[in-house]
């Protein structure tokens, strides 16, 4: 196709544009000054997008002839039709001339430094990931006579500082960061799944028993050991509500991991990071960290009031920004429940490799009961009976099958650490994103619609008013009202066009994350390779142990089934 597009076959504006723009030793032009080209232009983001895709060779130039294709799609975009290189085949006409002005005022693009526009986010995700590493980790429960309390250590490698939390102090800051950024991504906190009063961190599974129901049963100034609430439990509820020690466990260790995550992908964000209300939470040590963030949020405000680009974001959001909000939100939500899948998997996995360490355990340790029966062995034939020589070999195979375990243990760490943690990190960014989405629909555009609702209500009463005449007063009263209501709906307008704004930024936020999924399958295989490896070298031990104890004469071990 290019072999059509020359110097002869392209108007002379053109070749005015590209000399205009190329540099005076390299007759290539730098695809930024490219862009910048496209920038002056009318055309959607999306258009110039596909555009500058079309002619990009990979090496950050574009050739002559790459420039007039580029110029022709541009002309032939300005018309309407899509930018497609199919248009410019078989192109009988002579090529549009693009509307970009006077060649002379495109000199300045090739001097002029990039400006990024503030809509887009020019982050990669290792850039991201480098911003902090926060580490959560359970310190010693500190116990009372009746109350048992989780306190977190909280780590953040960028401020090189540790500091002690409590879930209410997580809930809080939790609470503080959706009123301060109501139009971004904020994660949600995992479930407290406690009791209210002096009961608050006694954890059960109730299977069908409402938490209304057992909040009613217990006054929560009653006090009672932990035998005693064991026994009321079960004397009441029977099976449907136990107090085991392992779910109490499983369930203060799962919500370890998510409150890990919850900071991780806060002290990541590219606009969270900077506020000082994150950096209150992972630095403050004084005693109440819950009224310094309410200090803190009190001065700071909502984002709309302290962005600078809030009153303008209008003017930076793509004529198309409605479809684009549309077609993002399908795709992530495709991309959400194809993830979610991806984690189940990958956590039953992780769960067979636990249970395989608790069968090939078990599996020796019968081994070593076997071989320690001392029991004397009966002589029933002429021959005397191997057995006895033979379980004491049997016994040392519990060796073997213990590593076993415990490599088939780790294996299953490693699946949950390595490959589940990383999963329901972008999970939990995905679903706070169709929250986003939620609150956007729900609330700001709500609110507008509701705005104009009463607005219109409003304009016919006055109009009614004019046609049979009113007292003076309240007519007045109607227009000041009218006044102040137009001026509300301007103000949801500008939050309206902000949080599409936002939207479109958080948008960018998810597709810069989605190569994690390359992180994920490479910690996925190497665990698979690691595991196997290891696991490997230990059958293969316990292989040749089983041909010296029951090899025949020649050293060849007996077939492991009939033939």
């Amino acid at each position: 196709m290019t072999a059509d597009i020359n110097e002869g076959s392209v108007p002379s504006y053109y070749r005015e544009v590209h000399q205009a723009i190329c540099s005076r030793t390299d007759e290539r032009v730098p695809l930024s000054v490219f862009q910048r080209v496209l920038s002056r232009t009318s055309l959607s983001i999306t258009v110039q997008n596909q555009i500058a895709e079309h002619v990009n060779s990979g090496d950050g130039f574009l050739s002559k002839v790459s420039l007039y294709k580029g110029l022709a799609l541009i002309a032939l975009a300005q018309q309407g039709k899509p930018p497609s290189p199919k248009l410019l085949e078989n192109f009988i006409q002579e090529f549009p001339k693009p509307q970009l002005g006077e060649p002379r005022e495109l000199q300045s693009l090739k001097m002029q430094t990039v400006q990024e526009s503030p809509l887009n986010l020019s982050l990669a995700l290792g850039e991201l990931l480098k911003k902090d590493t926060i580490k959560v980790e359970l310190i010693p429960e500190k116990k009372g006579l009746f109350l048992k309390h989780v306190e977190y250590q909280v780590t953040s490698e960028r401020f090189t500082v540790s500091v002690y939390r409590r879930y209410t102090d997580f809930d809080v800051f939790h609470e503080l960061l959706l009123q301060r950024y109501a139009y971004r991504v904020v994660p949600a906190l995992p479930p407290k799944r406690a009791l209210k009063g002096d009961f608050s961190n006694l954890y059960f599974h109730s299977n069908g028993v409402p938490e209304s129901a057992l909040l009613c049963f217990i006054n929560g100034r009653a006090m009672f050991c932990c035998f005693w609430k064991s026994l009321i439990f079960s004397l009441f509820f029977g099976p449907a509500a136990v107090l085991t020690s392992m779910s109490e466990r499983e369930f203060i260790e799962g919500r370890r991991r998510a409150l890990g995550r919850f900071l991780n992908l806060v002290a990541r964000h590219p606009v969270f990071s900077e506020d000082e209300l994150v950096k209150t939470f992972l630095t403050f040590s004084g005693s109440d960290v819950q009224t310094k963030l309410r200090d803190a949020c009190k001065k700071l405000g909502d984002e709309f009031m302290t962005c600078k680009y809030a009153t303008q974001a209008k003017d930076y959001l793509p004529a198309d920004i409605q479809s684009q909000f549309s077609s993002s939100r399908e795709l992530i939500k495709n991309i959400h429940n194809s993830f979610q899948k991806l984690r189940d998997r990958a956590e039953r996995m992780a769960e067979r490799s636990k249970e395989n360490a608790t069968d090939l355990l078990m599996f020796g340790k019968e081994l070593s009961s076997l071989g320690s029966d001392e029991s004397p062995v009966p002589i029933l034939a002429s021959c005397k009976s191997p057995w006895a020589a033979l379980r004491r070999s049997v016994k040392g195979l519990s060796v073997e099958f213990s590593l076993l375990s415990e490599k088939a243990a780790q294996q299953g760490r490693r699946e949950e650490d390595d490959v589940v943690e990383k999963l329901n990190l972008f999970l939990d960014l995905l679903q706070s994103y169709r929250d986003l989405c939620e609150r956007h629909e729900k609330g700001v555009l709500h609110e507008h619609q509701r705005a104009l609702q009463k607005y219109g209500v409003m304009k016919r009463q006055i109009l009614s008013a004019t046609v049979q005449p009113k007292e003076q007063v309240s007519v007045e009263q109607l227009e000041s009202r009218i006044v102040q209501q137009e001026n509300a709906i301007q103000a949801m307008e500008l939050r309206n066009y902000f949080s599409l704004f936002c939207l479109h930024q958080e948008s960018q936020l998810i597709f810069t994350y989605l190569p994690i999924t390359s992180h994920i399958l490479g910690a996925f295989v190497n665990s698979q390779v690691q595991g196997h490896k290891e696991m490997g070298e230990v059958w293969q031990d316990l292989h040749s142990k089983l041909k010296s104890i029951f090899g025949d004469g020649n050293g060849q071990s007996p077939p492991l089934s009939p033939k």
